[in-house]
């Protein structure tokens, strides 16, 4: 999974959860309310992690996590590339190598986003179906 000075490892001792954190406290519109404790049990509980990382140095770059039942469904959280590392196609192939290769590949994906539509297009994502309901959290929650 090497390509263009960055690599993907689906190893989850290998992802820095200070990057992760950096990243999610500081960055992440979506999820600054979590606690870093929050984003922690998240990234241990993930039935999958991606991260990329730059050869040579090893330093993490990029990072997405899914949670599934590994069998029908999967949801896909938390894609991010750091500033300094964007514009090289790794949000692309962070995305395909969660979606559409490894265990999740014949699952039915869903995620939620505010402005990347484009790049989830690409990977076939669209608006839901009239199978498909969803519960928002309670207004009271962070």
């Amino acid at each position: 999974m090497t390509e263009e000075g960055y690599e993907l490892d689906d190893d989850p001792a290998r992802i820095d959860l200070d990057v992760v954190w950096e990243f999610m406290s500081t960055e992440a519109y979506w999820g600054r309310w979590r606690s870093r404790s929050d984003v922690e049990h998240q990234v241990r509980a993930a039935w999958r992690v991606v991260g990329a990382y730059e050869v040579g140095s090893g330093r993490m770059v990029g990072f997405a996590r899914s949670i599934s039942d590994g069998v029908s469904s999967a949801y896909l959280a938390d894609v991010f590339v750091s500033s300094g590392a964007r514009g090289n196609g790794l949000g692309a192939r962070l995305v395909g190598e969660m979606v559409e290769r490894g265990p999740g590949a014949n699952l039915r994906w869903m995620l939620h986003t505010d402005d990347a539509h484009g790049l989830y297009e690409r990977f076939g994502f669209r608006p839901p179906d009239r199978t498909y309901l969803e519960r928002p959290r309670p207004t009271s929650a962070p």
